[in-house]
C-alpha cells in the first residue's frame, strides 16, 4: 500500500484480526515499510489518546467489550421485527455495542425496555456486534418443577418427581409445549403465585422418556437434595449488583493475567501470570501473580445471596448442566474474569526461589482486565510448537514465562513429594440431545498441572497469612490414614508382589515408592485404587490439623469462591485482617465456624454422590444397546455377594454376582478380599486380568451386571453353582439370595 491507512481503516483491521494487534502486525497488513512506519506510530497514538485503542505492552486493542453474560435494556423492535438490546453498564469510551436477541422456543415474549440477563456471543455483522440469548428476564423469577405430564382432555397435569413435592401442577392446552403423556417435562410456574388451588405451569422442555440420558442428571439432582432453584430475594440482590470499581483498589490491569481453563467454560474465576525475579538477591527466581474474583465484595455476610451460597455450599457439575452456588448474574457475569472486561479481584503476588520454593507473598485487593480467556489445549499445543493465532501473541510475555515458573514448582514438589496418585478422570461427552457420544478418559497435561501448582501456592499463601495473624479461618484438612486401612494396603500390596514399609512414621513419599514400584505393572490400577481406599476423606474445619496427601502443614481454599462457599469465608477473612473494608469476616460468622464447616463438608460429600450416580446412569445408558458383548477388564473389588470388575474402555464398574462366576462354590476371605473355589482351587483377587459379557445395563439405576468369560486368560466353565460337592445346600442358597439383591447391595456399597 502506498499511502497509510485511515484510522477507521486501522480501527477496523484491529477489530477483525485481535490476535494481530502489534505495530509489526498492522504495519505488515497495510504495506508500510521504512521511514512510513515512523508515521504509524503516529497515527496509533493519536488513536490511543482519543480513546479508541489502548497501548498494552506491544500490542493495541479495543479498550471494552461485553462480557459473556450481561445486563442489557430491550430497545425498540426494527422494522423487520427483530429485537436489539443495549448494555446497561458499558466502560468503553465510545458507542456501546448492541446484541441482537436470539429466541429460542419457549422464551417469554419482551418488549421494549424489559431489562434481560442476555448470553452472549461476538458476531460480525453490519448493525450489531454481538448475538444474545436470553437467560431470564430481570425481576422474574418463575419456580421450577421436574416431573411426569400427563395428558388431560384439556391440556394436563405434572406429578413431580421430587419425593417432598406432592402437590400437582395444571398445565394449560397452550402451555403442553407438544408433550405426550408419561414424559418427563421441565416446566415453570405460569400465572402469579399464591393462588388458590393448584399451580399453574408451562412446559419449557420435553426431556421424553424419564430413563432417557437427558434426564439423568436432574434426576440425581433431586434424589440428593440439591438446591437447583434460586429464592426470588436472592435474584433481586444478584440483579441489583454492579461492576466494583478503582476505589481502594489497586490497578492490575496492565497485568496480563491470563485465565487457563477447559475449552467449554461458562466462568473463569482465576487468572495468572508470571515474570523472572528481577530481584537481584533472587537469581533465577520467579514471581507469580494469581488473582481470584472478589466474590466478597458482591455477597456480604448475611445477606441473601450469603444464605443460599452457605445453603449449597458448593457448585455441582453433570456431564449436561452445572448447578451453581450463586445466580448467573454474579457466577457467569460480575465474578466471572471474563477477557477485556474490568473485573474485582483477590491478588497475590508470591516470589519462589529457583527450586520453586516461596520465599514470600503479598495479598492485594485489585482491579484487573484478563487479556485472554484461555484453554488448556490451545496452551500446551503452543509449548509444543503449535500456537494458534489467539496464543501466538502472548508467548514471550506471558505463556513461557508461566512454564518457567512451574518448572521452578516442579522442583519444590519433587522435594515435598505429595500423594503421587495416577487415577485417570473419565469424561462423559454428550450430544446437543443428551445422548451419550463416547466416553472418554481426560488427558493430563501439563498445563493442568501448572495451573494445579498455582493454586496450591496460592492456598498455601493464604492459610499461612491468615494463621501468621491469628484470624479465624477454614482450612482444608486432610489428616494421615488409619492403621486398620494401611493394614488392608499392605495386604493388597503383598498379594502383588510389593511391599509398604512398617514401623516407621508414615509420609507420602513411602506411599509414592509404593506407588512407583507398581508403575507399569498389571497391578498398578490396583494399588492406585488401594491407595485412594486408605485415605481419609478431606475436610473443613476451623483447626489445623495439616493436609496429608499434598503433605503441606497448613491449607486452605481461596482459589475458587463463586462455586465453594469455604473460600469466600478464606477471601473474608483476608478482607479483615489486611482492613480492606467492611465485608469481611462478621463476628456472627467467627462463632458458627465449626457448624459451617459440618455443613459444607456434607454439601461437597452430597454433590459428590450426585455427580458419581449421573456418571454411572450415563455409562449404563451408554452401554445399554451393547449388551452380549464381551470386554477386557480387572477385578476392582471383592465381596461375599460378588467381584468388581473396571472395564478398560470406558472405566465402568460392573458387577458379577456370585452366581456368576462358575460351577462350584466360592469361599470368602475378608482379610484377603478373595474368593476361593471350593473344588478347584481358584482364587479371584484384585488386580486380575478377566473377560467379561455384559449382561445388563440398567440407565435408571446405573447398575451394571456381568458375566464372567475367562480370568487370567482361562476360559471360566459358567452355569449354576454345583449342588452336590462340599458346599452346603444352605449356603448355596444364600449365594442365590445375595445374587438376587445385586442392585441394593451396589447401592449399598456405593454410599
Amino acid at each position: 500500500m502506498s499511502q497509510l491507512p485511515s484510522k477507521d481503516e486501522i480501527l477496523q483491521w484491529i477489530s477483525d484480526n485481535p490476535t494481530e494487534t502489534s505495530k509489526r502486525d498492522i504495519a505488515r497488513a497495510f504495506g508500510i515499510k521504512g521511514a512510513a512506519r515512523i508515521d504509524l506510530k503516529r497515527i496509533l497514538k493519536e488513536l490511543e489518546a482519543e480513546g479508541h485503542l489502548e497501548k498494552r505492552k506491544k500490542t493495541y486493542r479495543d479498550p471494552d467489550r461485553l462480557p459473556p453474560v450481561a445486563v442489557m435494556r430491550v430497545g425498540v423492535p426494527d422494522a423487520d421485527g427483530d429485537l436489539f438490546a443495549h448494555p446497561m453498564e458499558w466502560a468503553g469510551e465510545g458507542e456501546a455495542p448492541v446484541a441482537l436477541i436470539v429466541a429460542k422456543p419457549g422464551d417469554p415474549a419482551l418488549g421494549e425496555g424489559d431489562q434481560v440477563l442476555l448470553r452472549l456471543q461476538e458476531v460480525a455483522d453490519e448493525d450489531h456486534a454481538y448475538e444474545g440469548r436470553l437467560i431470564r428476564r430481570i425481576g422474574t423469577n418463575p419456580r421450577k418443577v421436574l416431573g411426569i405430564f400427563r395428558a388431560g382432555s384439556e391440556g394436563g397435569r405434572i406429578h413431580p418427581i421430587d419425593k417432598g413435592d406432592d402437590k400437582e401442577w395444571i398445565v394449560a392446552a397452550d402451555a403442553v409445549a407438544g408433550a405426550k403423556d408419561g414424559e418427563l417435562v421441565e416446566a415453570e410456574q405460569a400465572g402469579p403465585k399464591g393462588r388458590m388451588g393448584l399451580p399453574r405451569a408451562r412446559i419449557v422442555a420435553r426431556l421424553g422418556d424419564p430413563s432417557a440420558p437427558k434426564a439423568v442428571s436432574l434426576i440425581a439432582i433431586h434424589q440428593h437434595g440439591i438446591p437447583d432453584e434460586f429464592p426470588d430475594e436472592v435474584i433481586a440482590e444478584a440483579d441489583a449488583m454492579k461492576p466494583a470499581g478503582l476505589e481502594g483498589r489497586e490497578d492490575l490491569r496492565e497485568l496480563p493475567l491470563v485465565t487457563i481453563d477447559p475449552s467449554d467454560a461458562r466462568d473463569h474465576d482465576d487468572a495468572c501470570f508470571a515474570h523472572e525475579d528481577d530481584d537481584p538477591k533472587n537469581a533465577g527466581g520467579h514471581v507469580i501473580w494469581v488473582a481470584i474474583a472478589d466474590v466478597a465484595h458482591y455477597v456480604t455476610p448475611g445477606s441473601a445471596l450469603d444464605r443460599e451460597a452457605k445453603k449449597r455450599g458448593n457448585s455441582s457439575y453433570f456431564p449436561d448442566r452445572v448447578v451453581p452456588m450463586l445466580p448467573d448474574r454474579l457466577s457467569g457475569d460480575l465474578c466471572s474474569l471474563h477477557e477485556g472486561v474490568p473485573r474485582a479481584c483477590l491478588a497475590v503476588r508470591m516470589q519462589i526461589d529457583a527450586h520453586g520454593q516461596k520465599i514470600g507473598h503479598r495479598f492485594v485487593r485489585g482491579l484487573m482486565k484478563s487479556p485472554a480467556s484461555l484453554h488448556y489445549q490451545e496452551v500446551q499445543a503452543a509449548m509444543d510448537g503449535a500456537p494458534n493465532e489467539k496464543v501466538a501473541p502472548l508467548m514471550d510475555e506471558v505463556i513461557r514465562p508461566l512454564y518457567a515458573a512451574y518448572d521452578a514448582l516442579c522442583d519444590a514438589r519433587a522435594a515435598r513429594q505429595p500423594l503421587d496418585l495416577d487415577l485417570p478422570e473419565r469424561k462423559v461427552v454428550l450430544s446437543e440431545e443428551g445422548e451419550v457420544l463416547s466416553v472418554n478418559f481426560t488427558e493430563r497435561l501439563d498445563a493442568h498441572r501448572l495451573i494445579e501448582e498455582f493454586m496450591i501456592l496460592a492456598n498455601v499463601a493464604a492459610a499461612e497469612t491468615l494463621l501468621a495473624k491469628k484470624s479465624p479461618l477454614l482450612l482444608r484438612v486432610h489428616e494421615e490414614p488409619a492403621p486398620e486401612k494401611l493394614d488392608a494396603l499392605r495386604e493388597v500390596a503383598e498379594t502383588a508382589g510389593l511391599s509398604l514399609a512398617k514401623g516407621q512414621g508414615l509420609k507420602t513419599m513411602h506411599l509414592n515408592r509404593l506407588l512407583k514400584a507398581a508403575e507399569g505393572t498389571d497391578h498398578a490400577e490396583q494399588i492406585n485404587m488401594a491407595t485412594l481406599r486408605a485415605m481419609t476423606q478431606a475436610y473443613y474445619s476451623p483447626a489445623n490439623f495439616g493436609h496429608f496427601g499434598l503433605s503441606l502443614k497448613s491449607y486452605a481454599h481461596f482459589t475458587s469462591p463463586i462455586r465453594r462457599y469455604a473460600d469466600l469465608v478464606v477471601h473474608r477473612a483476608l478482607i479483615s485482617v489486611h482492613g480492606w473494608g467492611e465485608d469481611g469476616l462478621s463476628p456472627q460468622e467467627v462463632e458458627r465456624l465449626e457448624q459451617t464447616a459440618e455443613h459444607i463438608s456434607q454439601t461437597e460429600r452430597r454433590s459428590m454422590l450426585a455427580e458419581r450416580d449421573t456418571n454411572d446412569r450415563y455409562l449404563a445408558a451408554f452401554l445399554s444397546e451393547r449388551v452380549g458383548e464381551e470386554f477386557s477388564g480387572k477385578i476392582s473389588g471383592v465381596a461375599r455377594f460378588g467381584v468388581f470388575v473396571r472395564l478398560d474402555e470406558t472405566g465402568a464398574d460392573g458387577l458379577i454376582p456370585m452366581r456368576s462366576l462358575g460351577r462350584e462354590y466360592f469361599q470368602f476371605d475378608a482379610e484377603s478380599a478373595t474368593l476361593t473355589g471350593q473344588d478347584s482351587g481358584r482364587v479371584i483377587g484384585m488386580g486380575q486380568r478377566v473377560t467379561v459379557k455384559l449382561a445388563e445395563a440398567v440407565p435408571v439405576t446405573g447398575g451394571i451386571a456381568l458375566e464372567l468369560v475367562s480370568i487370567e486368560g482361562k476360559a471360566v466353565k459358567r452355569g449354576a453353582s454345583a449342588r452336590r460337592g462340599s458346599a452346603p445346600r444352605r449356603k448355596q442358597g444364600q449365594a442365590k439370595r445375595k445374587g438376587a439383591k445385586m442392585k441394593r447391595k451396589v447401592e449399598r456399597r456405593r454410599k
